[in-house]
Protein backbone atom coordinates (compact mmCIF):
# COMPACT_ATOMS: atom_id res chain seq x y z
CA UNK A 1 0.00 0.00 0.00
CA UNK A 2 1.43 3.21 -0.80
CA UNK A 3 0.38 6.86 1.10
CA UNK A 4 1.47 10.29 0.38
CA UNK A 5 1.19 12.63 3.18
CA UNK A 6 2.39 16.75 3.27
CA UNK A 7 3.09 18.68 -0.40
CA UNK A 8 3.93 15.49 -2.21
CA UNK A 9 0.24 14.07 -1.45
CA UNK A 10 -1.82 16.85 -2.39
CA UNK A 11 0.78 17.64 -5.74
CA UNK A 12 -0.14 13.99 -6.33
CA UNK A 13 -4.17 14.38 -5.48
CA UNK A 14 -4.54 17.42 -8.05
CA UNK A 15 -2.20 15.57 -10.69
CA UNK A 16 -4.63 12.89 -10.28
CA UNK A 17 -7.70 14.63 -9.90
CA UNK A 18 -7.15 16.46 -13.34
CA UNK A 19 -6.10 13.58 -15.35
CA UNK A 20 -9.25 11.62 -14.27
CA UNK A 21 -11.30 14.65 -14.99
CA UNK A 22 -9.57 15.17 -19.03
CA UNK A 23 -9.40 11.18 -19.61
CA UNK A 24 -13.21 11.21 -18.39
CA UNK A 25 -14.41 14.32 -20.48
CA UNK A 26 -12.30 12.40 -23.47
CA UNK A 27 -14.39 9.08 -23.11
CA UNK A 28 -17.46 10.73 -22.39
CA UNK A 29 -17.63 13.05 -25.55
CA UNK A 30 -16.09 10.00 -27.86
CA UNK A 31 -12.94 11.30 -28.52
CA UNK A 32 -11.30 8.10 -27.83
CA UNK A 33 -11.84 4.71 -27.66
CA UNK A 34 -9.35 3.92 -25.15
CA UNK A 35 -7.76 4.75 -22.22
CA UNK A 36 -4.12 3.71 -21.10
CA UNK A 37 -2.75 4.87 -17.55
CA UNK A 38 -1.58 3.54 -14.57
CA UNK A 39 -3.70 1.04 -11.87
CA UNK A 40 -2.76 0.47 -8.39
CA UNK A 41 -0.09 -2.64 -8.30
CA UNK A 42 -0.43 -5.90 -6.82
CA UNK A 43 2.19 -5.98 -4.97
CA UNK A 44 3.98 -3.03 -2.45
CA UNK A 45 6.40 -0.78 -4.55
CA UNK A 46 4.33 -1.09 -7.97
CA UNK A 47 1.75 0.31 -9.96
CA UNK A 48 0.35 -1.66 -13.08
CA UNK A 49 -1.07 -0.32 -16.76
CA UNK A 50 -4.43 0.46 -16.90
CA UNK A 51 -6.56 -0.03 -20.18
CA UNK A 52 -9.98 1.56 -19.77
CA UNK A 53 -13.14 1.56 -22.49
CA UNK A 54 -15.71 2.52 -19.80
CA UNK A 55 -15.90 6.24 -18.11
CA UNK A 56 -17.29 4.55 -15.03
CA UNK A 57 -14.29 2.52 -14.66
CA UNK A 58 -11.92 6.40 -14.55
CA UNK A 59 -11.74 6.29 -11.10
CA UNK A 60 -9.54 3.48 -11.12
CA UNK A 61 -6.75 5.59 -12.68
CA UNK A 62 -4.30 6.79 -10.15
CA UNK A 63 -0.57 8.58 -9.68
CA UNK A 64 1.87 8.36 -7.83
CA UNK A 65 5.57 7.95 -7.28
CA UNK A 66 5.42 4.57 -8.40
CA UNK A 67 4.34 4.96 -11.66
CA UNK A 68 7.64 4.57 -13.44
CA UNK A 69 6.13 2.64 -16.89
CA UNK A 70 6.46 4.31 -20.14
CA UNK A 71 2.99 4.05 -21.33
CA UNK A 72 4.31 5.16 -24.95
CA UNK A 73 5.52 0.95 -25.02
CA UNK A 74 1.72 -0.20 -25.22
CA UNK A 75 1.11 1.59 -28.88
CA UNK A 76 3.93 0.05 -30.53
CA UNK A 77 3.09 -2.28 -32.17
CA UNK A 78 0.99 0.85 -32.93
CA UNK A 79 -2.21 -0.18 -30.85
CA UNK A 80 -3.80 3.00 -33.33
CA UNK A 81 -3.50 0.40 -36.13
CA UNK A 82 -6.08 -1.75 -34.60
CA UNK A 83 -9.62 -0.99 -35.92
CA UNK A 84 -13.20 -1.36 -34.78
CA UNK A 85 -15.94 -3.59 -35.98
CA UNK A 86 -16.69 -0.53 -39.12
CA UNK A 87 -13.52 -0.93 -39.84
CA UNK A 88 -12.05 2.72 -38.21
CA UNK A 89 -8.72 2.81 -36.57
CA UNK A 90 -9.19 3.35 -32.65
CA UNK A 91 -8.55 6.63 -30.69
CA UNK A 92 -6.51 6.44 -27.59
CA UNK A 93 -5.65 8.80 -24.68
CA UNK A 94 -2.54 8.12 -23.17
CA UNK A 95 -1.82 9.18 -19.77
CA UNK A 96 1.24 11.12 -20.53
CA UNK A 97 4.39 12.48 -17.96
CA UNK A 98 7.04 14.81 -19.78
CA UNK A 99 8.95 11.72 -21.44
CA UNK A 100 5.98 9.94 -22.07
CA UNK A 101 5.04 12.55 -23.96
CA UNK A 102 8.36 13.06 -25.75
CA UNK A 103 8.27 9.52 -26.26
CA UNK A 104 5.16 9.69 -28.68
CA UNK A 105 6.23 12.68 -30.42
CA UNK A 106 9.38 10.85 -31.10
CA UNK A 107 7.67 7.81 -32.19
CA UNK A 108 5.70 9.49 -34.49
CA UNK A 109 8.63 11.20 -35.98
CA UNK A 110 9.57 7.54 -36.53
CA UNK A 111 6.27 6.74 -38.35
CA UNK A 112 5.49 4.17 -35.91
CA UNK A 113 2.31 6.30 -33.86
CA UNK A 114 -0.20 8.12 -35.80
CA UNK A 115 -0.92 11.47 -33.20
CA UNK A 116 -4.09 11.53 -35.43
CA UNK A 117 -5.55 9.38 -33.33
CA UNK A 118 -3.50 10.06 -29.93
CA UNK A 119 -4.62 12.16 -27.35
CA UNK A 120 -1.63 13.27 -24.93
CA UNK A 121 -3.61 13.65 -21.27
CA UNK A 122 -1.00 15.66 -20.09
CA UNK A 123 0.80 15.41 -16.56
CA UNK A 124 3.20 17.45 -14.79
CA UNK A 125 5.32 14.65 -12.81
CA UNK A 126 7.03 15.01 -9.61
CA UNK A 127 9.67 11.89 -9.72
CA UNK A 128 9.45 8.07 -9.92
CA UNK A 129 10.56 6.63 -6.68
CA UNK A 130 13.48 3.95 -7.79
CA UNK A 131 12.23 1.02 -5.58
CA UNK A 132 14.64 -1.37 -6.52
CA UNK A 133 17.09 0.58 -4.09
CA UNK A 134 15.20 1.14 -1.40
CA UNK A 135 14.26 -3.22 -1.88
CA UNK A 136 18.17 -3.67 -2.17
CA UNK A 137 18.65 -1.81 0.91
CA UNK A 138 16.07 -3.50 3.16
CA UNK A 139 17.20 -7.03 1.98
CA UNK A 140 14.58 -9.50 2.91
CA UNK A 141 12.47 -7.30 5.15
CA UNK A 142 8.71 -7.29 3.78
CA UNK A 143 7.29 -3.58 2.74
CA UNK A 144 3.63 -3.67 3.79
CA UNK A 145 3.36 0.28 3.73
CA UNK A 146 5.00 2.79 2.32
CA UNK A 147 4.46 6.63 2.51
CA UNK A 148 6.17 9.83 1.78
CA UNK A 149 5.77 12.76 3.93
CA UNK A 150 7.00 15.80 2.75
CA UNK A 151 10.63 14.83 1.73
CA UNK A 152 11.57 11.38 3.76
CA UNK A 153 9.68 8.20 1.98
CA UNK A 154 8.72 5.82 5.23
CA UNK A 155 8.45 2.23 4.41
CA UNK A 156 6.82 0.14 7.02
CA UNK A 157 6.87 -3.90 7.69
CA UNK A 158 5.92 -5.94 10.53
CA UNK A 159 9.03 -5.24 12.48
CA UNK A 160 10.38 -2.41 11.15
CA UNK A 161 10.38 1.16 10.32
CA UNK A 162 13.22 2.69 8.26
CA UNK A 163 12.88 6.34 6.56
CA UNK A 164 14.95 7.59 3.14
CA UNK A 165 15.31 10.99 2.20
CA UNK A 166 13.08 11.53 -1.51
CA UNK A 167 15.35 13.11 -3.19
CA UNK A 168 18.36 10.55 -2.68
CA UNK A 169 15.77 7.50 -3.59
CA UNK A 170 14.46 9.46 -7.30
CA UNK A 171 15.86 7.60 -10.40
CA UNK A 172 18.78 9.47 -11.50
CA UNK A 173 16.52 10.12 -14.98
CA UNK A 174 14.37 12.13 -12.48
CA UNK A 175 16.99 14.37 -10.71
CA UNK A 176 18.28 15.40 -14.22
CA UNK A 177 15.08 15.86 -15.82
CA UNK A 178 13.59 19.51 -16.98
CA UNK A 179 10.77 18.14 -18.91
CA UNK A 180 7.83 16.91 -16.04
CA UNK A 181 4.99 17.46 -18.51
CA UNK A 182 4.81 16.61 -22.36
CA UNK A 183 6.64 19.45 -24.39
CA UNK A 184 4.09 21.48 -26.38
CA UNK A 185 4.20 21.00 -30.33
CA UNK A 186 2.72 23.85 -32.39
CA UNK A 187 1.85 21.48 -35.26
CA UNK A 188 0.13 19.44 -33.41
CA UNK A 189 -1.27 21.66 -30.39
CA UNK A 190 -4.63 19.64 -30.92
CA UNK A 191 -2.97 16.02 -29.67
CA UNK A 192 -1.72 17.55 -26.31
CA UNK A 193 -4.78 17.84 -23.48
CA UNK A 194 -4.18 18.34 -19.82
CA UNK A 195 -1.03 19.79 -18.96
CA UNK A 196 2.38 20.66 -20.83
CA UNK A 197 5.50 23.04 -21.37
CA UNK A 198 7.21 25.08 -23.41
CA UNK A 199 10.00 22.76 -25.55
CA UNK A 200 12.73 25.61 -24.53
CA UNK A 201 12.87 24.38 -21.09
CA UNK A 202 14.53 21.06 -22.04
CA UNK A 203 18.01 23.21 -21.90
CA UNK A 204 20.83 20.53 -20.44
CA UNK A 205 24.30 21.27 -19.26
CA UNK A 206 25.22 17.81 -18.77
CA UNK A 207 27.46 19.09 -15.96
CA UNK A 208 26.72 15.33 -14.22
CA UNK A 209 28.73 13.76 -15.96
CA UNK A 210 31.76 16.00 -15.61
CA UNK A 211 33.46 13.40 -13.09
CA UNK A 212 32.63 10.62 -15.32
CA UNK A 213 34.52 12.17 -17.96
CA UNK A 214 37.83 13.45 -15.97
CA UNK A 215 38.75 9.53 -15.64
CA UNK A 216 41.09 7.76 -17.42
CA UNK A 217 39.65 5.84 -20.53
CA UNK A 218 41.00 3.00 -18.21
CA UNK A 219 38.76 3.84 -15.37
CA UNK A 220 35.97 4.75 -17.68
CA UNK A 221 35.81 1.39 -18.86
CA UNK A 222 36.09 -0.34 -14.89
CA UNK A 223 33.24 2.08 -13.97
CA UNK A 224 31.27 0.49 -17.36
CA UNK A 225 32.21 -3.00 -15.90
CA UNK A 226 31.20 -2.21 -12.29
CA UNK A 227 27.72 -0.94 -13.23
CA UNK A 228 26.81 -3.77 -15.81
CA UNK A 229 28.26 -6.77 -13.51
CA UNK A 230 25.07 -7.64 -11.95
CA UNK A 231 23.37 -7.53 -14.81
CA UNK A 232 21.35 -11.24 -15.53
CA UNK A 233 20.67 -10.73 -18.97
CA UNK A 234 16.85 -11.35 -18.75
CA UNK A 235 16.14 -8.24 -21.41
CA UNK A 236 13.68 -6.39 -18.74
CA UNK A 237 15.37 -3.21 -20.07
CA UNK A 238 14.87 -3.70 -23.57
CA UNK A 239 11.22 -5.10 -23.09
CA UNK A 240 10.37 -1.41 -20.83
CA UNK A 241 11.91 0.68 -23.46
CA UNK A 242 9.49 2.11 -26.12
CA UNK A 243 12.57 2.98 -28.33
CA UNK A 244 13.16 -1.34 -28.78
CA UNK A 245 10.26 -2.11 -30.76
CA UNK A 246 12.03 -4.20 -33.65
CA UNK A 247 10.26 -7.26 -34.79
CA UNK A 248 13.52 -9.06 -34.41
CA UNK A 249 16.37 -7.50 -32.17
CA UNK A 250 19.99 -7.71 -32.24
CA UNK A 251 20.04 -10.08 -29.45
CA UNK A 252 18.23 -12.88 -30.98
CA UNK A 253 19.49 -13.51 -34.09
CA UNK A 254 20.97 -16.60 -35.32
CA UNK A 255 22.44 -15.57 -38.63
CA UNK A 256 24.64 -13.51 -38.23
CA UNK A 257 25.04 -14.04 -34.28
CA UNK A 258 26.47 -10.97 -33.37
CA UNK A 259 27.72 -12.11 -29.81
CA UNK A 260 27.20 -14.76 -27.72
CA UNK A 261 24.23 -15.04 -24.87
CA UNK A 262 25.69 -15.92 -22.47
CA UNK A 263 26.20 -13.98 -19.12
CA UNK A 264 30.16 -14.01 -19.07
CA UNK A 265 31.33 -9.84 -18.46
CA UNK A 266 32.05 -9.41 -22.04
CA UNK A 267 28.39 -10.93 -23.55
CA UNK A 268 26.63 -8.47 -20.89
CA UNK A 269 28.80 -5.44 -21.94
CA UNK A 270 28.48 -5.73 -25.83
CA UNK A 271 24.68 -6.27 -24.98
CA UNK A 272 24.14 -2.89 -23.23
CA UNK A 273 26.64 -1.24 -25.21
CA UNK A 274 25.47 -1.92 -28.52
CA UNK A 275 21.56 -1.59 -27.34
CA UNK A 276 22.47 1.86 -26.23
CA UNK A 277 23.90 2.90 -29.39
CA UNK A 278 20.73 1.68 -31.02
CA UNK A 279 18.50 4.19 -29.03
CA UNK A 280 21.38 7.29 -29.36
CA UNK A 281 19.44 10.04 -30.66
CA UNK A 282 15.86 8.62 -29.51
CA UNK A 283 16.13 7.76 -26.41
CA UNK A 284 13.95 10.21 -24.16
CA UNK A 285 15.43 9.89 -20.70
CA UNK A 286 12.70 8.07 -19.34
CA UNK A 287 14.36 5.72 -17.15
CA UNK A 288 11.95 2.95 -17.24
CA UNK A 289 15.15 0.59 -18.52
CA UNK A 290 16.22 1.18 -15.00
CA UNK A 291 13.23 0.77 -13.39
CA UNK A 292 12.15 -2.36 -14.77
CA UNK A 293 15.83 -3.92 -14.16
CA UNK A 294 15.63 -6.36 -11.45
CA UNK A 295 19.12 -5.87 -10.40
CA UNK A 296 18.84 -2.07 -9.62
CA UNK A 297 21.00 -1.04 -12.45
CA UNK A 298 21.28 2.68 -13.60
CA UNK A 299 21.50 1.79 -17.28
CA UNK A 300 21.15 5.78 -17.83
CA UNK A 301 24.27 6.41 -17.29
CA UNK A 302 25.04 4.92 -20.54
CA UNK A 303 22.57 6.71 -22.80
CA UNK A 304 23.41 10.18 -20.80
CA UNK A 305 26.65 10.38 -22.17
CA UNK A 306 25.03 9.40 -26.06
CA UNK A 307 22.37 12.02 -25.26
CA UNK A 308 24.80 14.72 -24.79
CA UNK A 309 27.21 13.68 -27.86
CA UNK A 310 23.57 14.07 -30.00
CA UNK A 311 23.51 17.12 -28.50
CA UNK A 312 27.33 18.69 -29.00
CA UNK A 313 27.01 17.17 -32.52
CA UNK A 314 23.52 17.77 -33.93
CA UNK A 315 21.83 20.16 -31.32
CA UNK A 316 19.43 17.75 -31.06
CA UNK A 317 16.88 16.44 -27.90
CA UNK A 318 14.68 13.58 -28.86
CA UNK A 319 10.37 14.22 -28.52
CA UNK A 320 10.99 17.90 -28.39
CA UNK A 321 9.75 18.70 -31.68
CA UNK A 322 7.41 17.45 -34.26
CA UNK A 323 9.17 19.33 -37.21
CA UNK A 324 12.79 18.68 -36.29
CA UNK A 325 14.06 15.29 -38.44
CA UNK A 326 16.16 13.32 -35.92
CA UNK A 327 19.93 12.85 -36.56
CA UNK A 328 19.52 9.17 -37.70
CA UNK A 329 16.85 10.61 -40.30
CA UNK A 330 18.51 13.04 -41.67
CA UNK A 331 21.91 14.16 -43.18
CA UNK A 332 23.14 18.04 -43.10
CA UNK A 333 26.59 18.92 -44.68
CA UNK A 334 27.64 20.50 -41.99
CA UNK A 335 27.37 17.61 -39.68
CA UNK A 336 30.05 17.14 -37.77
CA UNK A 337 32.15 14.36 -38.96
CA UNK A 338 35.48 14.63 -37.83
CA UNK A 339 34.92 11.03 -36.17
CA UNK A 340 35.02 9.54 -39.90
CA UNK A 341 37.35 12.18 -41.59
CA UNK A 342 40.90 11.75 -41.93
CA UNK A 343 43.65 14.78 -41.27
CA UNK A 344 44.52 14.27 -45.33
Amino acid sequence: MVILMGNIQEENKNIEHSMKEVAYNLLKNKEVDLIIGYAKGTIPLSSSPSFIINQKDVDNLIWDNLCHVNLARYVVPPITKIIDNENIPLKVGIVSKGCVGRSLIHLAKENQVNLENIKIIGISCNGIINRKRIEKELGEKEIIELSVMNSEIIAKGVDFVKTFFFDDYLNESCKKCKIKAPPMVSSQSNVIVGGSVESSSGEDDFSDLTEHESKTPEEKWQTIVELLSPCTRCYACREACPMCYCNLCFVDQNKPIWFGKTTDMSDIVSFHLVRAMHVAGRCVACGSCSSACPMGIDLTFITRKLEKIVKQRFDFTSGLSFDILPPMMTQKMNDKEDFMIGEH
